[in-house]
């Protein structure tokens, strides 16, 4: 059963991952971790935290020689801006940075987990919530990621990613947007799209909800934080067309298999994928932390104030976007493991050729 959970503050001392089902032999180096958390840095919009944070992971368990051992892989991120954190609690100055880090915060966001969350956990200072709610988190998720993508590489299965739409626009009209955003002080939402290759039919299955993977997919991208919506395939335009229009039709090559010429239906069908590209589409609302807050009312007064405002990115849909390869990569892991599972790489590789066989054979 591959498994992993993470821990973690945004501003504290690192982020941990647990990586539990990985088979053993798979080569793995730092440099595979890191150049997946640089990719999530970057992007156009981004705010002041990445240029404090330069991403890199300790492997600290689960190693060995650059191999997996199939035990499990220990995964420590450090936050630099910890020791901003550290000292302007300890000296209890306001820092230009994050005028709040040492008061309690109890103006919640609206859009943000603040407000419920400190109700539910029953909190007087919302940033008990918000460390633990903020999208820092993700690093550790791509860091899982990143492997979970090497595994797969090493059967043929690729990922790819790209930005189709940012606050209604598209291309060269982006970056004006974005620029415009950040002088008013707000911020800019989009759209994604993950793109994975080579990936056999029947991973996943229609025997039962939970392990239908087209559920599997949608609920790890919703996930994400900021993610509202998500498409697979042609998603919401087929509901707008015929059927005749809709499905692909299905054609049988000797040598190749079967095969369609089209593929509306995203690589998923049934609850399983069909041997096409996988195609997923989501959808990432404006951050909710802006530089010119919205109202809100106090948790502890009941007063009617502005919520809190805190350094935060005006756009993060590249990052989503790398962020969404890697939680897709870790569920088609999980849907692959499943099927094709084994102990280490070549037992896996053997029952992965098996089937392969038997699928041109049909």
């Amino acid at each position: 059963m591959f498994r992993y959970l993470t821990a973690g503050e945004s501003h504290g001392k690192t982020l941990l991952t647990i990586i539990e089902g990985m088979p053993s032999n798979l080569p793995l180096t730092k440099e595979d971790i890191d150049r997946e958390l640089r990719r999530r840095q970057k992007g156009y919009g981004r705010g002041g935290r990445m240029r404090i944070e330069k991403d890199e992971v300790e492997i600290l368990s689960g190693v060995r020689s650059n191999k997996t051992l199939g035990s499990p892989i220990g995964l420590l991120i450090k936050n630099k801006d910890w020791k901003n954190w550290k000292e302007i609690m300890a000296t209890k100055k306001l820092s230009t940075l994050n005028s709040q880090l040492s008061t309690a915060l109890t103006s919640p966001r609206p859009g943000h987990a603040d407000l419920s969350g400190a109700i539910k956990y029953d909190f007087a200072d919302i940033r008990n919530v918000l460390e633990r709610a903020s999208a820092r988190e993700t690093a550790a998720r791509v860091a899982v990621g990143a492997i979970c993508k090497k595994f797969l590489k090493e059967f043929g299965i690729n990922f790819y990613s790209q930005v189709i739409m940012i606050g209604g626009v598209i291309d060269k009209k982006i970056k004006p947007l974005i620029d415009k955003a950040k002088k008013k002080g707000d911020s800019l939402g989009g759209i994604f799209e993950i793109t994975a290759i080579n990936l056999p039919i029947g991973l996943g299955s229609y025997v039962q909800s939970d392990v239908r993977l087209d559920g599997r997919l949608a609920g790890a991208l919703m996930s994400i934080p900021g993610i509202k919506g998500v498409e697979i395939g042609s998603g919401f335009d087929a509901a707008k067309r015929f059927g005749s229009k809709v499905q692909d039709e299905i054609f049988y090559q000797k040598g190749r298999g079967f095969y369609r010429k089209t593929n509306r239906a995203g690589g998923l069908e049934g609850g399983m994928t069909n041997g096409e590209p996988l195609v997923l589409r989501a959808a990432m609302k404006p951050i909710s932390t802006l530089k010119k807050p919205l109202l809100s009312v106090d948790l502890i007064s009941k007063k009617r104030i502005k919520a809190v405002k805190e350094r935060a990115d005006i756009c993060a849909v590249p990052s989503a976007a790398v962020i969404g390869e890697a939680v897709v990569a870790i569920e088609i892991t999980r849907a692959f493991l499943e099927k094709f599972g084994g102990d280490s790489i070549n037992e896996i590789k053997r029952n992965y050729g098996s089937y392969q066989k038997y699928v041109k054979e049909r």
